[in-house]
């Protein structure tokens, strides 16, 4: 039996269980694994899984199942939400997404390990499969949900309205990945008029991430529709960081799928020593697939820099990053790869200098090449110099 495995998050790898699980598994067929989501990625390099658990794609749950659905006999969503109800919830976002989820055998195992953990079959072709599922793994067994339940939405034309379900008193509230909004309820409800959100119904507002989500003065609208909207931490604090390697493993043993994101000697040498550079504008989400083969990352905004640098870390790419102070402090903590710099500016300042970097500095490309990392960043520091309130070097 062919059986592919979606993994979302990193809470499953973090506790053990997504490799528990996997081998398990695998012993009732060949498998295939892949991460979706970028901070379930680190906890995939953290845990030494990358031989195991795909992490070069970056795909969502739902493209993820419907590519599995074309070669494997049996497609299974292994997650970890914060709670039961979250997780299923995030399911049937998930397969509310899929054009026809009874294409082939669909499980969800959800929250594995703890007492609340359930075993879901999301067809009518899976039940056999699930049940046997339940008694491997002691899990209890839900029915066939009846109803798939899609984002909730309140469509008055120029004025949408989204529900927002599985949030806890506290958590941050992001759109599109930018921190627009603090619980203060359980019952959050985002309202946009004409594309741009205008009332968070149960939250503290955060102005500038609201001003940052709509680019300032450019006056960009959402799609409340279809935009990414996330509450609470990207990670738990119950994990180990992976202890950075001076080298990249060559050898048969080595992980190719993380050599595949590490800069190449080769292609250094065929550079005749220039360095390449990219730029990660408020986009920390698409780190692995940015970063290609770069040697250095220019990560424009606070929270984008804390993401960014955190997952470069363990890639040991250093990275020159743009903040103004905005930081809300993610849970899952930040670490720095040496050589890294960090420039605090005037509040307010680092889209607009992120943009005169990306005009002047890189030509008006995402990617460019420079003789070296030294020059590229006293470029930097000469653009931003009259904003700049401190560095820090790493």
């Amino acid at each position: 039996m062919e059986i592919g495995i979606v993994v979302h998050g990193p809470d499953v790898v973090d506790s053990g269980m997504a490799a528990k699980l996997i081998s398990r598994i695998k012993k009732l067929g060949d498998i295939s694994v892949v991460m979706a989501g970028t901070i379930g990625k680190t906890a995939v390099l953290d845990a030494h899984l990358e031989n195991i658990i795909d992490i070069s794609k970056s795909l969502k749950p739902s493209r993820c199942i419907e590519e599995f659905f074309l070669t494997k006999d049996l497609v299974i969503l292994l997650n970890h939400g914060k709670t039961t109800e979250n997780g299923l919830l995030f399911a049937n976002i998930v397969i509310s997404r899929i054009k026809d989820r009874n294409v082939k055998p669909l499980i969800q195992i959800e929250r594995p390990g703890l007492a609340d953990g359930k075993v879901v079959p999301w067809n009518f072709k899976s039940t056999d499969e699930a049940e046997r599922f339940s008694k491997m793994f002691g899990m209890e067994l839900e029915d066939v949900p009846k109803l798939v339940t899609p984002i909730s939405i309140e469509d008055h034309g120029h004025r949408i309205i989204r529900n927002v379900y599985g949030v806890h008193v506290g958590e941050k509230i992001m759109v599109n990945g930018i921190i627009v909004g603090f619980a203060e309820s359980e019952y959050i409800r985002i309202i946009s008029e004409n594309g741009f959100i205008r009332e968070i119904e149960g939250a503290r507002i955060k102005e500038h991430g609201l001003e940052k989500l709509h680019g300032y003065n450019n006056r960009i609208p959402i799609d409340l529709r279809t935009c990414w909207v996330k509450s609470g931490p990207l990670r738990s604090g119950k994990f180990s960081v992976r202890r950075r390697e001076k080298t990249p493993e060559k050898s048969h043993e080595a992980s190719e799928k993380i050599v595949h994101f590490l800069p190449s000697t080769n292609k250094r040498n065929q550079r005749l020593r220039k360095i390449k550079a990219v730029i990660i504008d408020h986009e920390a989400e698409r780190t692995f697939e940015l970063i290609g083969d770069a040697d250095i990352a220019v990560t424009i905004g606070d929270d984008t820099t804390d993401i960014a640098a955190d997952i470069l870390y363990r890639l040991r790419i250093p990275i020159i990053g743009i903040t103004d102070g905005d930081i809300d402090g993610f849970s899952h903590m930040k670490h720095i790869y040496p050589g890294s710099v960090v420039i605090r500016l005037e509040p307010g300042n680092d889209d607009i200098i992120g943009k005169k970097i990306r005009e002047t500095i890189f030509n008006g490309k995402p990617v460019a090449e420079f003789d070296s990392i030294i020059l590229l960043k006293n470029n930097i520091f000469t653009l931003s110099n009259k904003l700049i309130i401190f560095r820090k070097d790493y």
